[in-house]
């Protein structure tokens, strides 16, 4: 495969052929270092046709019905004309099989919709994988013409503050009377949203997702907004009932329509894109450095010393970075 063959998928995904779109996606994962290159100019070719849509991000407690949440959200979106991307980033699956098959199985009725496409980001056990990854892919979506990107956070902890860091609104999903819900929610992830949505209030869950309501928004008031311009909101839904849905987009809209008025959103875009570049260029140096021959023999050297406790870890690590820096023998 050689750069040549990049504008078969630039146009294949410009004209929104799946085929071709599933293809460049899996040139994106692939970690073949010349499927790397050409994902690269790909993904570099669409950029001019990427920016106009809308990013959103969406995490929840375990069993909060984020699946059915972004399907009845994203069925509803089709209604109006949208056409969806799902991604899902999985930082736990440390194998791509299965992923694929349980998104759209949790997602039937979204999976066979023409104008909706969901793919899952499988890590093989590393976060910036996750990132990069899911980053171009969200990219290449756009290219092919899907307006609104929803990332869905599978695993847990580090995940949400990736996703946050690639969307334009985070929409953290909870559950009402599932015990102590405050508790459970790390304060890291509530400053981190846009809003908070209570889901499965329906029925005689009703009463519990209003108390629940309350403690959110008091909890939220405690914290300091990331923005002048925006206070977040929380509200309730039922994802199976398709209740309070629509809210929760008009919330997005509002949200979208402040942040451009102001200026905000092209800053944070800016911002993630800059900050996205500079992560690339740890985890570069970080692999070049490994890679290198005369790390590799020091290392298992530094190691075994700092195991048998004759050298601190902090000598060991300043050994390894400044080794580069010795003149090599002639």
């Amino acid at each position: 495969m050689t750069l040549q063959n990049h504008q078969y998928y630039v146009q294949g995904v410009l004209e929104q052929n799946r085929r071709v779109l599933a293809k460049t996606i899996t040139l994106i994962e692939s970690s073949l270092p010349v499927h790397q290159e050409l994902a690269r100019t790909i993904v570099e070719c669409l950029l001019p046709y990427t920016g106009r849509v809308v990013r959103l991000g969406i995490t929840g407690v375990p069993g909060g019905g984020k699946s059915t949440f972004i399907e009845s959200l994203g069925l509803s979106l089709l209604q109006k004309g949208h056409r969806v991307a799902v991604l899902a980033v999985d930082p736990s699956s440390t194998r791509s099989g299965g992923s694929v098959m349980a998104d759209k199985t949790r997602m039937e009725r979204l999976s066979v919709e023409e104008r909706a496409f969901i793919r899952p980001s499988p890590s093989r056990g590393t976060m910036g994988g996750v990132a990069r990854k899911t980053r171009e892919t969200m990219l290449v979506c756009e290219a092919a013409g899907f307006d609104v990107i929803i990332v869905e956070t599978v695993g847990v902890g580090q995940s949400e503050i990736t996703v946050a860091s690639m969307v334009d609104f985070f929409l953290v999903l909870m559950l009402a009377g599932a015990g102590d819900e405050l508790q459970g929610m790390k304060k890291g992830i509530l400053e981190l949203a846009d809003a908070v949505a209570i889901n499965k209030a329906d029925g005689d869950n009703v009463a519990k997702a209003k108390r629940a309501r309350k403690e959110y928004e008091t909890a939220l008031h405690l914290l300091n907004p990331s923005s002048p311009t925006w206070t977040p909101p929380v509200l309730t839904c039922s994802a199976l009932k398709m209740i309070g849905i629509e809210e929760i987009w008009d919330t997005v809209l509002e949200h979208r329509e402040k942040f451009t008025a102001t200026g905000e959103l092209e800053l944070k875009r800016k911002k993630q894109a800059v900050d996205w570049m500079l992560t690339l260029v740890e985890e570069g140096l970080k692999e070049q450095f490994y890679k290198k021959p005369e790390i590799k023999r020091l290392l298992k050297k530094i190691t075994r010393k700092v195991e048998k406790g004759s050298t601190t870890p902090t000598a060991a690590a300043c050994e390894l970075l400044f080794s580069l820096d010795r003149p090599k023998p002639r």
